[in-house]
């Protein structure tokens, strides 16, 4: 009997739900996985699990009537709240750039350029720092080589000395050489030029699960592609290794030709892709208001 009433009321809502519905469960699904991602293995990860407990002690002394211990729980939830919105801000500002490197936040290749003017000066800039890379390499020289995309790196570059320099082999070679006075930062790399060097910049969010054997220039990189959605090349002054961060992950051992296909697949070929989609966009709301 219970069975069978279970399985009337089941059928009964499931022929209640429309297509919005699912819509709207389905964005309520990624949404949550999506916080789940951002604050996995993160100190905001224990916090979370700090405040379910919270959460559960609360709901349990209400079912069970104790007054003053509900009474305490409510309270400290609600300065947990504001505590965790001050003590994690680092985290919940990370959070909400990652939220505004997609493409439907992003309009524009560049600013005042037009995107063929921009591509021809970042093939040109991908040419000088593969073959910057792999000379540097042969040599040893430590390289620390920011290219700035969607997210802008203004508080980094403030801390270096601005150049506004065409790229080359020579000029990366100038910068790097071990006794001059640039040579201790992030080269940063905006629309195709070398902005700025000497530029410091952050340390990982996890420094302490980032491998021991790197060096201060890899943990760099590492911290620079957490912190934005930048192409960080580096280059190893222990082994002359070239190694790329991204998404705060390091990956290692490229080729001139393995470094070149990257650097054009994530800055001009990805661009390309966001122009396009920017102006199928603007294109299609030019449509909708003509028709209205």
């Amino acid at each position: 009997m219970l069975w069978q009433d279970f399985k009337d009321s089941f059928f009964s809502v499931i022929k209640t739900i429309e297509f919005v519905d699912i819509i709207d469960v389905a964005l309520l699904a990624y949404l949550i996985y999506v916080l789940l991602k951002l604050i996995r293995e993160t100190r905001a990860g224990q916090l979370v699990k700090g405040i379910l407990f919270l959460f559960a002690g609360y709901a349990a002394s209400k079912y069970f009537g104790l007054k003053t211990i509900t009474y305490l729980l409510s309270q400290v939830l609600d300065i947990g709240i504001i505590a965790m919105l001050v003590l994690f801000q680092p985290e919940l500002r990370r959070a909400i750039e990652k939220v505004g490197r997609t493409k439907l936040t992003t309009k524009y290749f560049g600013f005042g350029i037009s995107s063929d003017e921009l591509t021809q000066k970042w093939n040109t800039a991908i040419s000088a720092i593969c073959d910057s890379c792999v000379e540097l390499s042969a040599s040893c020289t430590g390289a620390l080589i920011v290219v700035e995309r969607q997210v802008r790196l203004g508080e980094q570059i403030e801390t270096g000395t601005i150049m506004n320099a065409v790229p080359s082999k020579e000029v990366f070679g100038n910068i790097f050489y071990p006794k001059t006075p640039l040579h201790d930062g992030a080269v940063i790399m905006r629309d195709g030029i070398i902005l700025a060097a000497a530029c410091f910049l952050p340390k990982p969010q996890q420094e302490a699960l980032v491998n021991k054997k790197l060096g201060s220039r890899h943990r760099a990189a590492i911290g620079m592609s957490e912190n934005s959605d930048a192409v960080v090349i580096v280059v190893s002054e222990e082994t002359g290794q070239i190694s790329v961060a991204m998404n705060g992950v390091l990956t290692r051992d490229y080729t001139h030709e393995k470094l070149k296909n990257l650097l054009t697949q994530e800055i001009i070929t990805s661009q390309q892709d966001i122009i396009h989609t920017g102006k199928k966009y603007a294109s299609s709301l030019s449509e909708r208001r003509k028709k209205k």
